[in-house]
């Protein structure tokens, strides 16, 4: 097979597998046959320099990130959310968007409120060019070299792309992940990490690009933001399984329901599972699914 027909064929194979494995968490095929391609991925690319594409899986990890850390201004801004802490606060809230609406909400997505550092990452014509920080909700840090590290964040989409994709989502550190970088902490006697979130902060943060690929960070998507091009959406949930099928990272822990005592409901088994999970979370979201109503 001519090597430029090969090299396409090892790149569509192995972010078909990269995806399977890190964002679907079902992968085809073991560690070995995997790294076996990556390897005649990476001795194709030094055979043959002009094939080397730079959304290829070997240039996760590059050069060193910037060192000021670039401000980026956010297109659209990066809002905090408001807090309900009490069933009661839930019920005033709900109040208020049946009173504004004049109506109630068809269905409401229930989230899960990752612990950890919130992202923009954007796409143009299907690839990575840009990610940055939440900052102060308009401008934050660029961390593009850093994020590119993540594994399950797609260097290139799937299918069809729109011209300019943002996506919103967080980045965090596996509880297992955590624990097992704390063991070796000590077996350095070194002092350990305070926290899973504070340490993806702090990984993400990073002037080296490779300290950051070696905290194998996560990162759950969960919100559209700009787009110039592709299909409207009526709702968030819409949106969300679109993005699922470009290839991102989507909670499946994540319901969309049909009333308020659903997502009472919701609240309360999440609550009762919180610790089963292997990553952390502060809340849940609660979000009025359709965009014209919120």
């Amino acid at each position: 097979m001519d090597p430029a027909d090969r090299y396409r064929q090892l790149l569509d194979e192995l972010r078909e597998h990269n995806y399977r494995y890190h964002v679907l968490d079902a992968p085809i095929i073991d560690d070995n046959e995997y790294d076996q391609l990556y390897r005649e991925l990476v001795d194709l690319e030094a055979a043959h320099p002009t094939l080397t594409d730079d959304a290829s899986l070997t240039r996760r990890v590059g050069g060193a990130a910037d060192e000021t850390f670039n401000p980026v201004e956010h297109r659209q801004p990066m809002f905090s959310l408001d807090n309900a802490t009490e069933e009661a606060e839930l019920d005033a809230w709900h109040s208020r968007l049946v009173g504004a609406l004049g109506r109630t909400p068809g269905a409401y997505s229930c989230e899960l409120k990752i612990d950890g550092l919130a992202i923009s990452i954007v796409y143009e014509r299907g690839r990575l060019v840009k990610a940055a920080t939440r900052g102060d909700g308009t401008t934050g840090e660029d961390v593009t070299a850093n994020v590119r590290t993540i594994k399950s964040v797609p260097l290139v989409l799937r299918g069809e792309a729109p011209e300019v994709l943002e996506v919103r989502g967080e980045i965090y550190l596996p509880v297992s992940e955590f624990e097992a970088l704390n063991e070796r902490q000590a077996e350095l006697g070194a002092p350990p990490y305070i926290n899973p979130r504070n340490t993806a902060a702090g990984s993400v943060r990073q002037k080296d690009p490779s300290i950051t690929a070696s905290r194998n960070l996560g990162v759950w998507i969960y919100q559209l933001g700009f787009v110039d091009g592709g299909p409207d959406h009526d709702g968030h949930t819409a949106a969300m399984e679109w993005l699922s099928a470009l290839g991102m990272r989507i909670n499946p822990a994540n319901e969309t329901v049909d009333s308020l005592d659903a997502v009472k409901r919701f609240i309360t088994e999440a609550t009762r599972h919180r610790h089963d999970r292997d990553y952390e979370t502060d809340g849940i979201v609660i979000k009025v699914d359709c965009f014209a109503d919120q």
